[in-house]
């Protein structure tokens, strides 16, 4: 059946017909801490049954294109997504001193986890999504922030961050959400150091953390516009695309597990 795409207009639902399903994709406004702020919620409207859900936290870009596509991807695959917005309605950049200082509120302050908690929020509020059955993916900055939102203790059973900035679980922190990095193995954002130093911290807290690292892959290696950004930018990020493929796919397997599922998904494992 051919792919159909209606856009947004105004709050109307856009449909995006992939088969028999219907992924049915619209804006949620929602508040934290008196930031007007606008997520994006995908889902196959084919079925009423009840499906674990998936939390998207974009890259320190904010809520462009790049989180919204990796959410219809994950309605695609079976799940409820929904793609968070951290900075604020339509505050999107490409320039990097901009994304920058956005991100930079966050690091080190309960804001990050806080901020991710008020999306899973209205994730949950949907009531489309499976008790205790739900994960939260990230990208750099939003990678980051799933590990804080993980630590927080927030009722996620699983976290993956992809090409994300590593934070040291604090002692004390929460260790009952599973955790899978995806680090590329030629990323220059993210020390020999600051990676002893995470990995040490899920050592001394008994957290249930997979690594994997991809050979070749910088930094943003998921974006299909990392290449172009880090060109005129001159940063080292570049889209790697084995990594990104590859990755997406140990994100499938990690969600099997996390959800303890045995079907595989809708279509089986996208790759």
């Amino acid at each position: 059946m051919k792919t159909r795409i209606l856009p947004v207009l105004f709050g109307v639902l856009a449909l995006v017909t992939v088969g028999q399903a219907k992924i049915v994709t619209k804006a949620v406004g929602y508040e934290h801490a008196g930031v007007k702020l606008e997520g994006w919620l995908a889902y196959d409207d084919s079925t009423t049954a009840k499906r674990p859900g998936v939390l998207v936290v974009p890259e320190w870009w904010g809520l462009n294109d790049f989180p919204k596509d990796k959410a219809v991807e994950l309605a695609k695959l079976g799940y409820v997504a929904f793609a968070i917005d951290m900075y604020g309605k339509g505050v999107t950049t490409e320039d990097p001193k901009r994304a920058g200082e956005l991100a930079g509120q966050f690091y080190g302050k309960p804001l990050m986890a806080d901020r991710a908690r008020a999306g899973l929020d209205q994730l949950l509020a949907t009531g489309l999504v499976a008790n205790g059955k739900v994960a939260a993916i990230g990208f750099c900055f939003g990678g980051a922030t799933c590990q804080a939102l993980a630590y927080s203790g927030a009722p996620v059973a699983g976290i993956v961050s992809f090409h994300g900035s590593l934070i040291p679980a604090p002692v004390g922190a929460s260790h009952n959400a599973r955790i899978l990095i995806l680090h590329g193995a030629a990323d220059t954002f993210i020390t020999a150091e600051q990676i002893a130093a995470f990995k040490q911290s899920m050592k001394d807290g008994g957290f249930d953390m997979q690594w994997i690292s991809y050979q070749g892959a910088v930094h943003a290696f998921t974006n299909p516009d990392a290449t172009r950004i880090g060109k005129e930018h001159g940063m080292n990020i570049a889209y790697n695309e084995p990594a990104a493929k590859a990755s997406w796919v140990k994100m499938q397997e990690f969600f099997h597990t996390v959800f303890s599922r045995s079907d595989p998904p809708q279509g089986g494992l996208q790759r």
